[in-house]
């Protein structure tokens, strides 16, 4: 499962949960990202650093991306339908998708964001598995 990786990565390996969401992702679905790539995501973390949008929920937006636009976004048939699917998921199961709502109710001081990053998780293998990949 993907919440498995993304625990190596999110409590072991110490990544934020965009970075983590999106190298789980990476070893799962065999983006075939290599590790510098992977730092674009690393400000998405804590709300882009600002209580924002969910990092977990941006690295999956950024997984999403790689798995279902070729070049363009505007030339995908997909990524605009499995993005939507994926926020609405996650907002329905967490209650917000802002890092600011969701940290007073998920953290932990002994696993951090750990279960907003598995609950993010679940709601993208559900969306990939329920959309099929391209």
């Amino acid at each position: 499962m993907l919440r498995d990786i993304a625990r190596v990565y999110f409590l072991e390996k110490n990544y934020n949960c965009a970075e983590s969401i999106l190298r789980s992702c990476n070893d799962y679905y065999r983006l075939k990202l290599h590790d510098r790539d992977m730092i674009m995501v690393a400000g998405f973390g804590a709300g882009i650093q600002s209580g924002s949008v969910c990092g977990a929920l941006l690295g999956g937006v950024a997984a999403l991306s790689i798995m279902y636009v070729e070049e363009k976004a505007h030339e995908s048939k997909d990524i605009k339908i499995v993005t939507n699917m994926f926020i609405e998921r996650f907002e329905s199961r967490l209650g917000s998708i802002l890092c600011s709502e969701l940290k007073p109710r998920f953290f932990n001081n002994d696993i951090r964001c750990f279960d907003t990053v598995s609950l993010a998780a679940d709601c993208l293998e559900e969306i990939i598995s329920e959309y099929g990949t391209k």
